[in-house]
């Protein structure tokens, strides 16, 4: 890693430095070492010099897999990450169904249910899930850089005239985007870039 997150005594992000510099400051007594979801950070002990901040931005490759994380400034890059897109949430869902229906065929005492919760739902669990997995990490690394804007690859279902099926099956797609750039929306600067496949296609 080139470059080590630096946060402030209030754990308030500042610009990244570099790893020599970071030794220094700990063997100094300046900053005390951490880490944070396996990426290792200083603290601060004493006020910073400056809280000159560059603008650095996140850019977002979502996936149906793997997803990718680049945070960057003009000069530098200070951080890549890989991760895994949720895709468990549909056989857990499944399990949980089943496991429910076996109750009801047996001969034991049951309360009845107080309320269905699972009707008018924005969002169903999987969709749901992996929207909110990014929301999360995006919300991590915000607190160890100074983020001022997200870059995210837009996702475009394309519909079909007249085949109302397969419209609906993209409709959780489209819903759970909208609501997850409007929670990155709160957090800093969004803007979106078309994906490569739309740019091939509209030529």
């Amino acid at each position: 890693m080139k470059f080590v997150p630096v946060v402030d005594k209030n754990g308030n992000p500042l610009m990244p430095t570099k790893p020599s510099r970071a030794r220094r400051w700990i063997k100094s007594g300046k900053a005390t070492p951490f880490w944070s979801k396996g990426v290792f950070c200083v603290r601060l002990n004493i006020k910073p010099s400056t809280r000159y901040k560059q603008r650095v931005a996140v850019g977002i490759d979502p996936g149906s897999k793997m997803e990718g994380y680049s945070v960057k400034s003009e000069a530098h890059t200070y951080l890549n990450i890989q991760a895994h897109a949720v895709t468990h949430i549909k056989k857990t869902v499944e399990t949980r169904r089943n496991m429910r229906r076996a109750r009801r065929f047996r001969k034991t005492r049951r309360r009845k249910a107080k309320f269905n919760n699972r009707k008018n739902k924005d969002l169903v669990p999987s969709t749901k899930a992996r929207w909110q997995w990014k929301l999360r990490l995006c919300k991590w690394l915000t607190k160890i850089f100074p983020i001022t804007a997200f870059v995210v690859e837009d996702i475009k279902a394309n519909t079909k005239p007249g085949k109302k099926r397969w419209n609906q099956s993209f409709t959780p797609l489209e819903v759970g985007k909208s609501w997850f750039y409007n929670e990155l929306g709160k957090l800093c600067l969004l803007y979106t870039s078309p994906s490569p496949r739309d740019l091939s296609t509209s030529r």
